[in-house]
């Protein structure tokens, strides 16, 4: 695997939190080349979205679809999915 090259070191996955009072938390993963590529593509199709964007979307969007009933978290994936500059 591969580091992912559009997020620089320590910076943070939640660049700006959707509700005022979430806590930011950094962190850096490895991902697979599929994965970078089609994020990398992603992006430059939709000027709207960037690297946090898009994983704070992919996921909140995992877990509430797998069972987690959070108000917060909901509100977070609403808000990135179907936001004034979702696409």
């Amino acid at each position: 695997m591969q580091n992912f090259d559009l997020v620089e070191e320590n910076t943070s996955i939640l660049k700006k939190s959707f509700l005022d009072s979430e806590e930011i938390i950094s962190f850096q993963t490895e991902i697979p080349q599929p994965i970078q590529k089609a994020m990398k593509t992603f992006i430059e199709e939709h000027p709207n979205w960037d690297q946090y964007r898009l994983l704070q979307a992919a996921l909140a969007g995992f877990l509430v679809q797998n069972g987690i009933t959070s108000r917060l978290i909901t509100r977070l994936y609403i808000g990135n999915m179907f936001g004034t500059h979702s696409f």
